[in-house]
């Protein structure tokens, strides 16, 4: 099977993004490119993505950032196999912005368009790395999303459990904010709870021990909200506060992945050597990659976990999963279209069975 060359596009929130990816299925695959703009700044007054100013400053960037791309990867579009770019899920705008530049590209350029799936390609990047071989366990952590799945191969997920309210990228913003941290939360939170003593506050492990692998934060973060609204709260306890939070969070995904292992065990017998991928923006976290990597000696698996920069919103993973498509023929049309909310349950499996749930 040839390499593939695809020039990525990723707009789904807050970050504009290009990359320009080679290989070859399963990976690792050659990053050519990959440049990602923050718009931190122009959300940082309001405490959050803003969606309208970010699906601006998407039209404002992108242009320079796609022609970036192309020149430090030293390729013209000419030379691009195929163009790949975020359909969803994400903000409408961004998406629209990102998935309509890739079309005019295809056309320009007379390319195959390939419009991926954010969540898919947060999955494949541990192939993109690392080469891991189908089938895996993922753990999808973000500000978004919250998923236990077993990724059996392009378009083929198998649901072990999902958050039930907020997803952990969320609760970690939502702490952040109520103690009146700088944003983005999720860092400013990892960063106090260094120097905290993650015992003073007994905050609660919602669903640990239930039979599943679902998720619940909802109740963690009203509870920091009530300690952060109660008499013991100062700005001296500030760093016990965020490390109890962590220290819960830990508590729960590690509880939550265990029961998905098994799981997994169960569905996959056959597969010698077990891996867990942990995958989106929280597993930049390096309290999170430890804690489930111990747990992962523990129950018998390898762990991957991408670097933290192909853990946040990024264009490589968008390209990788665009030169896995490509390999099996899996191209879009010029009229497909943005996608707000796209389950990996929905995602069309071209050519096999998409998994159901467990």
């Amino acid at each position: 099977m040839r390499q593939f060359t695809v020039l990525g596009l990723e707009t789904s929130c807050d970050e504009t993004a290009a990359s320009v990816v080679r290989g070859r299925a399963p990976g690792p695959g050659e990053v050519l490119s990959n440049i990602v703009l923050s718009q931190l700044e122009e959300h940082a007054p309001y405490g959050g993505v803003v969606p309208e100013i970010a699906a601006r400053a998407h039209i404002e960037a992108l242009d320079a950032i796609v022609e970036r791309a192309l020149c430090e990867a030293k390729i013209s579009l000419q030379e691009v196999d195929a163009i790949a770019a975020t359909a969803g899920p994400g903000l409408i705008g961004g998406v629209m912005v990102g998935l309509t530049t890739a079309k005019a590209l295809a056309l320009a350029s007379n390319k195959p368009l390939i419009a991926v799936n954010h969540l898919e390609a947060h999955a494949l990047t541990a192939r993109l790395t690392d080469g891991v071989a189908f089938p895996f366990l993922l753990l999808l952590i973000s500000g978004g999303h919250c998923q236990l799945l077993g990724v059996e191969g392009i378009g083929r997920f198998r649901l072990y459990g999902t958050t039930i309210d907020d997803a952990v990228g969320e609760a970690f913003d939502k702490t952040a904010k109520l103690m009146g941290l700088a944003y983005p939360g999720g860092p400013s939170v990892e960063r106090l709870a260094k120097s905290g003593n993650a015992k003073r506050f007994a905050l609660p492990r919602p669903l640990a021990g239930r039979a599943g692998a679902d998720f619940s934060f909802s109740g963690l973060k009203t509870a920091v909200r009530q300690i952060v609204r109660g008499a013991e709260f100062s700005q001296d306890s500030k760093p016990d506060v965020a490390a109890s939070f962590q220290s819960a969070v830990l508590d729960i995904l590690t509880n939550r992945t265990r029961a998905a292992m098994a799981m997994f065990r169960r569905d996959c017998p056959q597969v010698q050597e077990r891996v867990l991928v942990v995958a989106g923006g929280v597993a930049a976290n390096s309290a999170i990659r430890s804690a489930l990597s111990a747990l992962s000696e523990e129950e018998g698996f390898q762990t991957k976990i991408p670097p933290p920069g192909l853990c946040t919103d990024n264009a490589a993973m968008i390209a990788w999963a665009g030169v896995e498509r490509s390999q099996i023929g899996s191209f879009d049309s010029l009229g497909v279209a943005p996608k707000a909310r796209w389950p990996l349950q929905d995602m069309p499996a071209r050519g096999s069975l998409v998994s159901g749930t467990s």
